[in-house]
């Protein structure tokens, strides 16, 4: 397996390819890359769909969706049928997928977060879906792998706790597990949307770490043409493994 590249890699840096045969091909997407173009980041022009297809000379199709901030495990495939065929196996909940996110606080040990969240519309819609406020299933599990407590004081608490998860979405609502971290009252740090802007202004200030600490590190599926069980795994990389080696964790 090829070394992943930084968070801040440069345009020209290739992709790392994490599995790639006659029908597929997985990638470790780097943080802060769209997938797909977006309504909202229309001033960006890189996009893994695109560099994917000019790196190896195929078109491809994306078979599931990572946020912009979002690292790690991103599966296409070389014809739209086939991504089709594995976009139903991830609405059915036939793949097992992991994640690690770094949280503030000390969330318990383990857990299940059973909340229903209502759809959004994907950046990459121009004008189609629209989001609705009816609430949709959603349910994430959770183990705790480790913690840490600083002493920094960032109001109201005197010194800052923090926490490694591991989580697995069963379903895949869009933002689920940012969202869901929330509702826990344990935001993911970096994120900006759904988390704490001063727990995220100290790590990017201090440790030196400017990005949505949430990866996906595993994807578990059926082959859709060969029926073998494929495993995707990609460990967090760049700013993410160098927070870890700070805080002294390691990642399953």
């Amino acid at each position: 397996m090829a070394e992943s590249v930084l968070d801040s890699a440069p345009d020209d840096a290739p992709l790392t390819l994490l599995y790639r045969d006659a029908h597929l091909v997985a990638i470790d997407k780097p943080a802060k890359l769209l997938v797909h173009r977006s309504e909202i980041d229309r001033h960006e022009t890189r996009f893994a769909v695109q560099m994917l297809r000019d790196q190896i000379g195929q078109k491809v199709w994306p078979a599931h969706r990572l946020d912009r901030g979002t690292s790690g495990v991103l599966l296409f495939a070389l014809k739209p049928e086939l991504a089709a065929a594995l976009g139903r196996q991830f609405a059915a909940g036939a793949v097992a997928k992991r994640y690690l996110a770094v949280v503030r606080g000390h969330p318990p040990e383990s857990g299940s977060i059973d909340h229903p969240l209502s759809r959004q519309r994907d950046d990459y819609e121009f004008q189609g879906a629209r989001s609705s406020r009816e609430a949709q299933p959603a349910l994430t599990h959770f183990r705790r792998l480790a913690t840490v407590e600083l002493p920094v004081a960032i109001p109201p608490y005197p010194q800052s706790r923090y926490a490694l998860l591991e989580l697995t979405p069963v379903t895949g609502r869009k933002h689920q597990i940012r969202r869901h971290l929330k509702h826990l009252a344990h935001p993911i740090i970096g994120d900006s949307t759904y988390g704490k802007g001063q727990h995220n202004r100290y790590f990017a200030e201090v440790l030196n770490c400017s990005r949505l600490l949430l990866a996906c590190t595993a994807l578990r599926l059926q082959h859709p043409i060969t029926q073998e069980n494929l495993q995707l795994k990609a460990a967090p990389s760049g700013e993410f493994a160098d927070l870890l080696k700070k805080f002294g964790w390691t990642a399953p």
